[in-house]
């Protein structure tokens, strides 16, 4: 197994490092050696895309697997070859395992045939039931880990335009650091057990950050 900052992995074409980058960056489109210009380029993509994202689905867009793997395309498709692909590696972080690589396909079908079929489009009415819905699609897209970078971010966007749907303005994460960082982590493990209630809880901590915020500007 080879050691990354973040992931373990098999050494696959998908774990390849660029040269000259000591190991620290995945290889890339760009050519890109440096971890904190590749996180600026990546973050920059990131707000790109979230914009084009907010354009493309409608209030009453029913998401799906390869709504999921073409926001990942549109967001990365510049920097790895593999964007939008499902990853062909297994990976895992902190000691915990995600999805097997060669489960990933059929995971991502029963995502789309049940939980984002029942959860989406996202037209619950009061914050406890829309904090449900993300909280259920979030937690199962987190453990099933599609792909070989930008789950937790692929996450939080579709939960964004989740949210958008229920008539909420574009979520603010930054409330999840700290001691709200590490529940967040043990509510993606509680999820393992179909218990969602934890991540209910921080999803709840969001929506109420962000309509704090939100009714300040």
């Amino acid at each position: 197994m080879k050691q990354s900052g973040r992931y373990r992995t098999s050494d696959l074409p998908e774990a390849q490092y660029q040269p000259g980058s000591r190991g620290r960056v995945l290889l890339n489109l760009q050519g890109i050696k440096s971890k904190r210009e590749l996180d600026r380029v990546e973050a920059e993509a990131h707000i790109r895309a979230l914009h084009e994202f907010l354009s493309i689905f409608s209030r009453d867009h029913r998401f799906s697997s390869a709504d999921i793997a073409r926001m990942h395309r549109i967001w990365l498709g510049g920097i790895y070859e593999w964007a939008g692909k499902y990853r062909q590696v297994n990976i895992s972080k902190g000691g915990f395992t995600f999805a097997v690589a060669t489960q990933i396909p059929r995971l991502m079908e029963e995502l789309d045939k049940g939980i984002l079929r029942s959860k989406t489009p996202c037209l619950f009415t009061g914050e406890s039931s829309v904090a449900e819905a993300l909280a259920v699609v979030h937690t199962e897209l987190i453990l099933i880990h599609p792909f070989r970078e930008g789950n937790g971010r692929i996450a939080r966007m579709l939960a964004t335009l989740m949210a958008v749907q229920a008539g909420y303005p574009p979520l603010d994460f930054g409330g999840i650091r700290g001691k709200t960082k590490e529940a967040y982590f043990e509510a993606i493990q509680a999820g393992l057990d179909r218990n969602y209630e934890p991540m209910k809880e921080i999803f709840n901590e969001v929506l109420g950050r962000t309509v704090s915020i939100s009714s300040k500007l």
